[in-house]
């Protein structure tokens, strides 16, 4: 099949993404205080599991990661913050192939401030929305370890495509991972463009913040 989509394409810009429940704007270390107290929250360090660092004891720990980790352009880490502009969580584009059109999103790490809320799922919009209508890209994927039943719960709702898990794919923490890959390609951006902005139309929940329709009922 020719490809139609004029390569390269350029690649993420350091400029905020914008939403009505979250804003994501570039990583720096001054986010370091609020996000180390919002991860904190999760106090048995479960939510670290299946990422390749963490948890950290202290503040001090976390600042030096993020320095270390969080000021590069590939990954390129953003926090989400809230409406308020509290950071809560943070999540990157990375692997960023323009030649190819291809970039994945990752590193995810939402706090428990923002889990289950709208602010998490209005953030995988708003970087999918970066990807596919500002930048032109023709894959989006998502990866993670086979084990994380939550991750790959969370790919599958936000509208991403299981392709097959990738066995014996690395090692992190002492462990082996075996790795499932999921995607979404630009021809199926437009549909689920739709269902997210009819979930997260504040008309979608009920006064207690509750939504009365489902994403997946949506797509």
């Amino acid at each position: 099949m020719p490809v139609t989509t004029k390569l390269p394409r350029p690649r993420p810009p350091l400029t905020p993404m914008q939403g009505r429940t979250a804003r994501l704007i570039p990583t720096q270390t001054s986010h370091a205080p609020a996000l180390y107290d919002a991860f904190a929250r999760d106090t048995d360090g479960r939510n670290w599991t299946y990422l390749p660092y963490g948890p950290f004891a202290t503040e001090a720990d976390f600042t030096t990661w993020m320095e270390a980790t969080c000021q590069g352009d590939d990954p390129l880490f953003h926090t989400v913050c809230t409406a308020e502009g509290t950071p809560v969580g943070l999540a990157t584009f990375l692997r960023i192939d323009p030649g190819a059109g291809v970039i994945e999103v990752g590193h995810i790490h939402f706090s428990p401030l923002m889990q289950g809320s709208a602010v998490s799922t209005e953030a995988m919009y708003l970087m999918m929305k970066r990807v596919f209508d500002e930048l032109g890209y023709r894959r989006y994927e998502w990866k993670c370890d086979a084990l994380n039943a939550p991750s790959c719960a969370a790919a599958e709702r936000l509208g991403f495509t299981y392709e097959g898990t990738f066995r014996q794919a690395t090692t992190y923490k002492g462990r082996n991972r075996d790795t499932a890959w999921f995607s979404i390609l630009d021809s199926e951006w437009p549909h689920l463009k739709t269902a997210f902005k009819a979930w997260l139309a504040p008309e979608n929940f009920d006064e207690n913040g509750r939504q009365r329709q489902s994403l997946t009922d949506l797509r």
